[in-house]
């Protein structure tokens, strides 16, 4: 049962980014976020990295409540959080922007599809008129631009 509870949060967590990064990211916090698409910022940090630190305490808070009460389900919440953020952390950071010169020629159509996908977002350097909030579930049209290849 616990394996459920971190898949299904892992797996809803998808739905959770979509919304955050449309409606808050793209709304209220945009001022966090503008430097991401702009690049108006110095050093390799941005100010959109305290986006880690204000989804991260959720998860870390769940982790200690799961614990104090024995590994409760609370727990396995937070686990499922956490894993889903490592894995943006590995994709975002790592894969798509470069932070970390690695996995630079991969021919693996869903990673390409992910690639092109956070491109189409960026594209838009305002914080209107964006596509393709989501992280790990991409439209099928990107998909097909690397499956259909002769």
């Amino acid at each position: 049962m616990n394996f459920l509870i971190v898949l299904g949060v892992f797996i809803s967590m998808e739905g959770a980014t979509w919304l955050i990064h449309r409606y808050i990211m793209h709304g209220f916090l945009w001022g966090l976020h503008r430097d991401h698409h702009d690049h108006s910022h110095y050093g390799k940090l941005e100010r959109n990295d305290l986006f880690f630190f204000i989804f991260a305490s959720p998860a870390i808070a769940l982790l200690y409540l799961g614990v104090k009460q024995q590994f409760s389900y609370w727990f396995f919440i937070g686990l499922g959080i956490s894993l889903y953020g490592m894995a943006y952390f590995f994709v975002h950071d790592i894969f798509i922007h470069q932070r970390a010169k690695v996995f630079t020629k991969t021919k693996n159509p869903y990673f390409l599809a992910i690639r092109r996908a956070h491109k189409q977002h960026h594209r838009h350097l305002g914080k209107e008129d964006g596509e393709c909030f989501g992280f790990l579930w991409v439209p099928f049209k990107y998909f097909k631009m690397y499956f259909n290849k002769k």
